[in-house]
């Protein structure tokens, strides 16, 4: 029954499309993991059986899949395969996120940049997957700690895709996605979010609390209007500072 199903499925992608092929496949199982059939824990079909089925190669497939894996919308297992993750992460449309400096003013908090440092990095094996670029190549890396007068609330680093072309004479004092959108004409349209507890560790001297205090980590992959990945951003957030509140609705 399962083959059955899963063959009367519309998958299929364009070869005559300028969208890379890689992208069309990674599009095809973004929606292959919300169906009833896959959502529930059933693995996928194996990398052989979707090539085959699509006329790509084996490396596209792979190419696809490394990314929905590293954003947590998939669970490989070797021996066993592939299959959806449980939902732990957050997907909200950015029309309706703000930047936290623009947040926070909004509820009368009036935050600063407490530090600001731009270098150019080399891209890890994470960057290179989501980015789809050559592990090694160097990226921009901005790292801000922002709060009051003296009082940081959260620390981020944004790493950004070379494709844009930001450099270290950027105005980064301003909000970034005003800044992209007005110099670069990038609007970014849609991010997947990682949001999870931990122990302040490293990051505890930064934010002035203890080692072993709790704070708030979020990972976030974020895209342009093209759905291209646009900047991979991480924020440690104190939590006697600051809550994370979601507002769901049912339609």
């Amino acid at each position: 029954m399962f083959e059955h199903s899963y063959m009367e499925m519309n998958l299929q992608i364009n070869h005559e499309s300028k969208i890379p092929l890689h992208l069309q496949v990674e599009e095809l199982i973004r929606k292959l993991v919300t169906s009833p059939e896959f959502k529930n824990g059933t693995l996928l079909p194996k990398e052989v059986e979707l090539a085959n089925r699509l006329g790509v190669s084996r490396n596209t497939i792979r190419q696809a899949t490394n990314r929905l894996e590293h954003e947590g919308l998939l669970i490989r297992k070797k021996g066993v395969g592939t299959k959806a993750a449980q939902k732990k992460s957050l997907t909200t449309g950015l029309d309706h996120w703000y930047s936290f400096t623009q947040e926070m003013r909004e509820r009368g908090i009036m935050v600063i940049n407490l530090e600001l440092k731009i270098e150019w990095v080399v891209a890890n094996s994470n960057l290179s997957t989501f980015f789809n670029i050559d592990k090694g190549r160097k990226v921009l890396k901005l790292s801000k700690l922002k709060g009051t007068a003296g009082e940081p609330i959260v620390y981020f680093e944004s790493y950004f895709h070379p494709r844009i072309g930001l450099d270290n004479n950027d105005d980064f004092q301003i909000p970034l996605y005003t800044m992209l959108e007005k110099k670069y004409g990038i609007i970014v349209k849609r991010s997947s979010e990682n949001i999870k507890a931990m122990l302040a560790g490293k990051i505890a001297k930064k934010l002035k609390v203890s080692e072993s205090d709790p704070i708030l980590f979020r990972e976030r992959f974020v895209y342009d209007a093209g759905d291209r990945p646009t900047e991979y951003n991480v924020g440690y957030y104190r939590s006697d500072k600051f809550t994370y509140s979601i507002d769901i609705k049912k339609t």
